[in-house]
C-alpha cells in the first residue's frame, strides 16, 4: 500500500464513527458536528483530489460555484456556512489537514463581526489559522480573501475595514501569505463612498455573494490561482 493510501485509510479510522475526532455535546462547536462528518462521509464515498487547491471557511466559500468559475482547478471546496475563523481553526484538523493542500484559500471574519467580535479578536483568530497551517505544512500559500462590505452589515464596515488592513500588512510581511483586496473593487460600486455597494452584487439578503459578485471576486483571484493550474 503506498504512503498516500496508507494516510488515507488512517484518516478513514479516525472519522466520526470511530470517535477519534468527535464532537462532545457539550462542546461549544458542537453544532458544527454534522456538516464536517458529512465533508468525512463525502471523502469515504469517493476519496478527494491529491493536493488540491482547497477552499475554506464559511457560506462564502461553501456557496461559491467553484466548477463554473474555475474549470479544471484541482480545487476542493469545504466551506461550512455561519461559521467564525475560530471555528475554521478548530476543526483545522478536520477540513483542512486531511487534504495536504498546495494551497489555500481562506475567506472568514465576516460572521465574526456580525457576532459581535472586534477587528483584534479577528486579527488574532487569523493568525492562529495561518500558524496551523505553517506548522503543518511548512511553505503552503495561503490566500486571505479580505472581509467583504456588504449591505446588511454596513454600519460594522469600519471595523471590518480595520481588520482588513492589520491582516494585509500581516501578509505583505510573509512569503506564504497573500491577501486578496476584493473590498475596494466591491466599494467602488457605491452610488457614494458613504454608502454600500451595489445590490447587484449580493443575494435578496445584502450578505451574501449574487454570481455577479463572485465574478467580480473571480478577477481579483485569478492571477493568484493561475500559478495551480495544471
Amino acid at each position: 500500500m503506498s504512503r498516500r493510501l496508507s494516510l488515507f485509510a488512517l484518516f478513514l479510522w479516525m472519522s466520526p464513527g470511530s470517535g477519534a475526532f468527535a464532537e462532545t455535546p457539550s462542546s461549544p462547536f458542537a453544532k458544527w458536528e454534522p456538516e464536517i462528518a458529512k465533508f468525512e462521509a463525502a471523502d469515504r464515498a469517493a476519496p478527494p483530489p491529491a493536493a488540491p487547491v482547497l477552499f475554506v471557511g464559511s457560506s462564502s466559500i461553501r456557496k461559491w460555484d467553484l466548477a463554473r468559475f474555475w474549470p479544471g482547478l484541482p480545487y476542493l471546496n469545504r466551506g461550512f456556512g455561519g461559521s467564525k475563523l475560530p471555528d475554521v481553526v478548530h476543526f483545522f484538523d478536520r477540513v483542512v489537514k486531511p487534504y495536504q493542500p498546495r494551497a489555500v484559500v481562506l475567506y472568514a471574519g465576516d460572521n465574526d463581526f456580525g457576532a459581535g467580535a472586534t477587528a483584534e479578536e479577528v486579527v488574532a483568530s487569523f493568525s492562529a489559522f495561518a500558524d496551523k497551517l505553517q506548522k503543518a505544512f511548512p511553505g503552503t500559500p495561503l490566500l486571505f480573501i479580505s472581509i467583504k462590505p456588504s449591505r446588511k452589515r454596513w454600519k460594522i464596515w469600519p471595523e471590518m475595514d480595520k481588520a482588513n488592513r492589520v491582516i494585509a500588512a500581516l501578509c505583505e510581511a510573509s512569503p506564504e501569505l497573500d491577501f486578496a483586496d476584493i473590498a475596494t473593487p466591491m466599494l467602488a460600486t457605491a452610488a457614494t463612498p458613504e454608502t454600500p455597494p451595489d445590490a447587484a452584487l449580493f443575494e435578496k439578503d445584502g450578505l451574501h455573494m449574487s454570481s455577479e459578485g463572485y465574478a467580480l471576486w473571480k478577477g481579483v483571484l485569478q492571477p493568484w490561482l493561475n500559478q495551480f493550474n495544471p
